[in-house]
């Protein structure tokens, strides 16, 4: 029979999930215990150079991983991964542009071709797994290359599109109702990947996304970074894929347009945001020859667990808890999350050439890994089980999570909750957190209460339009129906004014964000990392104590994955 373990003390008078219970001694030790300088030596050494930037698949990722892994078993957590191990093995497919015998040019019905240079005006990658690709189609001009019924919009309304290249504006049309397109936020409409996937199901063979950086939020140096090095696909993806997935930077974009007979980039963009837009095939073919390297490849989720009362590990109850029947019979984890890999290192470059990922996202494996030798300190069982999973190939689209929530390691309606880390820089004490998908959730009212009890304001996402909800893992394990949201601070720090913290951000999204200074120094402040970490062992506590499963807000978008899950037998 399952058991759940149920605190005597609650507050009192609380609605159902903001209902708070009392933190029992053990786990309020567990609490006290997570040491910021644990999580520092845990960061030093995911970024140190021996690492070589964490690639997935390469030696540096393979370090990585087993030193997660390393750390799991010697607290004691539970291997969950393939056969009795730490790792669950995903198949990728690495695929790396060979650039002196890659050639794209913009091919105008008059004039001369306009060949374009890998890095300054283009990237491109080829998703089909094929070590050659080559192309000579019309460019079709889609506007944000969206179909979305609901708001009664579609890019590709009177166009036929197959065996062509669409040329996309990157983000959502703009809004500023927040019942359509989000308003200011970003939906999943405006993430490239949707506009990749959506013109793949229309038979494109190509497309080419056009980067202005108040639209991305990052700058074009961001996307050359990105795509200097392998890509990777999932090798089990049976989705419709395209020939070349490309962006072009801005001034590109302008010259295409020109050739085209049309006004400039922007003009064109703020047409495309406008009703009664209309898709147009421009007097121009995209002419390319992409020649890829192909590495197949696998590369682990490590993942740890803390069975509790309620699973198959342990029975009985423990002494000094309260337990009593529960009825559905059925696990109630919480899942804690954070991305291992990073971007690798460029072969043969002269200098630094490691993109070392420090806060990108070593710091979220630190608190990742400190909550779970928090976690597993607690002398009793858990009502309910803790999974700790160190998730691969973010970078690559959030690749390793995407497995994870098809492949979790228990079914994913007995999952209450993923608690996600990701990129918290070590600026020092926060006053501010970040917890940008939460309210979508019934858990809200108890977020809500916790962080007022950590001295934490809860601030909306400086910048919506950047759509960080759909950037990060947390997203895959929403897709997969599971109430999930990332834990992050805002830009007000103790002994400092918010424009510090905002002036700290954009530096870093300006010089270091995908860049080979992303570093660990000593002078790193991780208390707020520590600060952090706390504050997800007490939502993790409250999720698995609470009277009621976590779920999704009615109407949500998530919502009919849930509920598929829970039917599921």
């Amino acid at each position: 029979m399952k058991i759940r373990l149920v605190f005597a003390v609650f507050l009192a008078s609380a609605p159902l999930l903001a209902q708070t219970a009392a933190i029992p001694p053990a786990v309020k030790a567990a609490e006290t215990s997570i040491d910021p300088e644990k999580i520092r030596a845990h960061v030093r050494f995911l970024a140190d150079d021996l690492l070589e930037g964490r690639g997935p698949g390469l030696r540096g990722g393979e370090l990585a991983a087993k030193y997660i892994a390393t750390q799991f078993a010697l607290y004691g957590l539970k291997p969950g991964g393939d056969n009795g191990t730490y790792f669950q093995q995903v198949d990728f497919f690495g695929m790396t542009v060979i650039r002196d015998k890659t050639t794209f040019s913009l091919a105008p019905a008059k004039g001369s071709a306009m060949p374009l240079a890998f890095g300054p005006d283009y990237v491109v990658n080829n998703p089909r797994h094929t070590p050659i690709v080559d192309m000579d189609a019309p460019i079709v001009f889609v506007g944000y290359g969206v179909t979305a019924p609901e708001y009664k919009w579609d890019d590709y309304a009177g166009i036929d599109v197959r065996g062509k290249v669409v040329l996309i504006v990157v983000n959502d049309p703009p809004s500023d109702d927040p019942a359509f397109f989000g308003g200011k936020a970003m939906t999943y409409y405006g993430r490239w990947t949707y506009k990749y996937e959506e013109a793949a199901r229309r038979g494109a063979i190509g497309a080419l996304l056009i980067h202005r950086t108040d639209l991305a939020s990052y700058p074009w140096s961001v996307v050359q970074n990105s795509y200097s090095g392998e890509i990777t696909f999932l090798a089990s993806n049976a989705n419709p894929q395209l020939a070349a997935r490309a962006w072009i930077s801005h001034d590109v974009a302008d010259r295409l347009f020109a050739a085209g007979g049309l006004p400039n980039t922007d003009a064109e963009i703020d047409a495309a945001g406008k009703r009664g837009f209309k898709a147009v095939e421009l007097p121009i073919h995209l002419k390319a020859h992409i020649e890829s390297t192909v590495r197949p490849y696998q590369s682990p989720n490590v993942i740890g667990i803390l069975p509790g009362l309620s699973t198959p590990f342990i029975s009985p109850c423990n002494p000094g808890w309260v337990c009593d029947p529960m009825p559905s019979g059925k696990d109630q984890a919480v899942l804690y999350t954070a991305h291992y890999d990073h971007l690798g290192f460029i072969p043969g470059m002269p200098g630094d050439n490691i993109y070392n990922g420090a806060a990108d996202n070593a710091t979220g494996c630190g608190i990742l890994l400190e909550l779970a030798r928090a976690w597993a300190s607690i002398p009793q069982a858990p009502p309910h089980s803790l999974i700790f999973a160190s998730v691969t190939a973010e970078e690559q689209g959030l690749l390793g999570s995407e497995y994870l929530g098809q492949h979790p390691p228990i079914p994913a309606a007995q999952i209450a909750l993923d608690l996600n880390y990701d990129d918290i820089q070590p600026f020092g004490d926060p006053l501010e957190t970040k917890v940008d998908g939460a309210e979508r959730t019934s858990f809200y009212p108890t977020v809500q209460a916790t962080a007022k009890r950590f001295g934490l304001a809860i601030v909306p996402d400086a910048h919506p339009e950047a759509g960080h909800y759909y950037r990060s893992d947390h997203f895959s394990l929403a897709r997969a129906g599971v109430p999930a949201f990332s834990i992050g601070q805002g830009t007000l720090f103790t002994g400092h004014d918010a424009a510090w913290g905002l002036a700290k951000e954009d530096d870093y999204t300006a010089h270091r964000y995908h860049n080979f200074s992303d570093n660990y120094t000593p002078d790193m402040d991780f208390t707020g990392n520590a600060k952090l970490a706390r504050f997800g062992l007490e939502l993790g506590w409250e999720a698995i104590t609470a009277p009621a499963t976590v779920t999704w807000r009615p109407g949500d978008e998530f919502e009919p994955a849930r509920k598929r899950s829970l039917a599921a037998p």
